[in-house]
């Protein structure tokens, strides 16, 4: 019997994944190493052998018809998903060619803004190509791409750039340019882009038809001379390629010497200078260094580097500010992916000792990373369209809504200095739980009753907006219960879920380094960090499932 007669006669429930997973794993782990030592040659064949592979491309479906958050959105074609038999379909007939069916526009409201972000989403089968040669380009960057990239990069986060930036301002206060640039992803230079991809015919092929495919907005189609659309698998791969090297133009117009300062600064600033840093996620960007010339001239030659990519920087939102003092009119410190970054200056018996290179000393300021006000703004406003939503609905209804908000906003802030935005947030959500409990009794009943009916004591905690189940009592979580300023361990410097370090990213997933949620990580732990369906070992990236949410066994499993 052929391959394909069994292929043919093969069901997706009996797809054994934990083979599939395993087999395009070790093909990635070795373009990635070819990558690394620059066998150029080794890293195009391995290329070609994956693509062409039968688990890449079930595992490259599965992506985008069952793994991915927007699996149920409609192409072109109006196709929102596909029967396990058309899967099947789509994986024997998957391969990469020179054509590409147009996206579709959809628009998005910038959280907080009234500006809308256009999305361009492509066809459930352009979608699967693009996850099949994202698995075989991915490795091939992730060897090349720079330290302090962090934005979607397997096994890196906004916290681990967030770590980075308290490494550069933890020893003395520093300039910062806190740049934006215009419209990054709808402005690419497609020509510059697929130039510094570089990879063989059949795979610039196909991402320029990607890039040229065009967009249906309104029944009407649009070409795109420029940008990679938003929306596609792919594309913030392609948007991070397009970037990379930003940190390199910096380290040529500044080389550095063994002890971190800029080589001959003495001659040029009449002092000692370190190198500029510059830690970037995705389009969002910060360059810090002690010395305002160093940063202004840094401003200059991004500037130069971006257009020559046919992007520039928005003035409106690009400004130098300093870590402690006022700068220019414009207020200490900086806000960067959700976060107000500043330093504080301590008095003289509260400063704590720091251990450097040259030795111990006082430092007198802190460092303060908070959630911004932008940010708990909006997180309130989405908190109050729920509750204005469900105005007339029970209060089982309205804590199930919250509660996935409400704790996926304090993961995120857990570990930085929230104390304080968790108190406000707890009392602000409360006013506004009121407003919707005395709603819902028509202003009729006392005070007294309406606390009585919708907030219960537990334990010590009083007020608790809660109620009595045949489970038990079923509560909405407190902010305030959430453990603040927890410890985070950044990732190594240049380490990839593809070097081959297996041990390393486990217990980073298990929580050894504080990288993940406390109690899934203890599961995964207790699993030996395997799903308790497939056998195989969880990586970073990967979509866990808890199974008692389906009425089984308190255990995670991979979807």
């Amino acid at each position: 019997m052929s391959r394909t007669e069994i292929k043919s006669m093969l069901e997706w429930k009996d797809i054994d994944w934990k083979t599939a997973e395993k087999n395009v794993f070790k093909l990635q782990k070795r373009i990635y190493n070819a990558s690394k030592s620059g066998n150029v040659r080794l890293a195009r064949k391995l290329q070609k052998l994956l693509v062409k592979s039968w688990s890449a491309r079930l595992i490259a479906v599965r992506r985008v018809t069952q793994d991915n958050k927007g699996k149920n959105t409609t192409g072109v074609d109006g196709k929102k998903s596909l029967h396990p038999s058309e899967r099947l379909k789509l994986a024997q007939k998957l391969k990469l060619s020179h054509k590409s069916t147009p996206t579709k526009r959809v628009w998005i409201p910038k959280p907080g803004r009234k500006e809308q972000r256009p999305l361009g989403i492509p066809t459930i089968e352009e979608r699967a190509k693009q996850a099949l040669l994202k698995q075989a380009l991915e490795p091939e960057w992730e060897a090349k791409f720079e330290p302090n990239s962090y934005g979607f990069r397997p096994g890196r986060s906004t916290h681990d750039a967030i770590s980075a930036i308290r490494k550069c301002i933890q020893f003395k206060p520093k300039f910062v340019l806190d740049a934006d640039i215009s419209q990054c992803f709808d402005k690419i230079d497609h020509n510059k882009l697929l130039e510094k991809i570089d990879t063989f015919p059949n795979f610039r092929r196909q991402i320029k038809a990607w890039l040229k495919s065009g967009v249906i907005n309104d029944d009407f189609l649009e070409n795109t001379e420029a940008g990679t659309p938003q929306g596609g698998v792919i594309s913030p791969l392609l948007a991070n390629i397009a970037l990379h090297g930003m940190e390199k133009i910096l380290e040529e117009h500044f080389p550095g010497r063994k002890d971190g300062s800029i080589r001959n600064c003495e001659r040029i600033y009449g002092e000692r200078v370190s190198v500029p840093r510059l830690i970037r996620y995705a389009d969002d960007f910060v360059v810090i260094n002690e010395k305002l010339a160093v940063v202004e001239e840094c401003t200059e030659i991004i500037k130069t580097w971006l257009g020559d990519l046919g992007l520039e920087l928005k003035p409106s939102k690009t400004r130098i500010v300093h870590t402690l003092e006022r700068h220019q009119g414009q207020e200490p410190g900086f806000n960067f992916l959700g976060c107000n970054i500043r330093q504080y200056k301590e008095g003289k018996h509260t400063s704590k000792k720091i251990k450097s290179r040259f030795g111990e000393k006082l430092k007198p300021y802190s460092i303060i990373v908070k959630p911004s006000k932008e940010s708990i703004k909006n997180h309130y406003d989405k908190i109050a369209a729920v509750v204005h939503k469900h105005r007339a609905n029970s209060q089982e209804v309205l804590i199930k809504e919250l509660t996935p908000i409400i704790r996926g906003w304090c993961n995120y802030y857990a570990y930085h200095n929230s104390k304080e935005a968790f108190n406000e947030l707890d009392y602000l959500i409360y006013k506004r739980l009121w407003r919707w409990a005395c709603r819902r009794s028509r202003m009729k009943k006392t005070a007294g009753w309406i606390a009585q009916r919708y907030w219960l004591t537990i334990g010590n905690t009083k007020w608790n907006f809660a109620y009595k189940s045949k489970e038990g009592i079923i509560k909405l979580p407190h902010y305030r219960e959430t453990q603040a300023s927890k410890t985070y361990v950044k990732v190594k410097g240049d380490a990839s879920p593809y070097n081959g370090d297996d041990n390393y990213w486990s217990k980073r997933l298990g929580d050894k380094y504080k990288t993940s949620d406390s109690q899934k990580a203890r599961i995964i732990k207790r699993q030996a960090g395997k799903c308790t369906e497939c056998g195989l070992t969880f990586k970073t990236g990967d979509i866990a499932l808890r199974a008692s949410q389906i009425g089984e066994p308190s255990d995670w499993r991979r979807t």
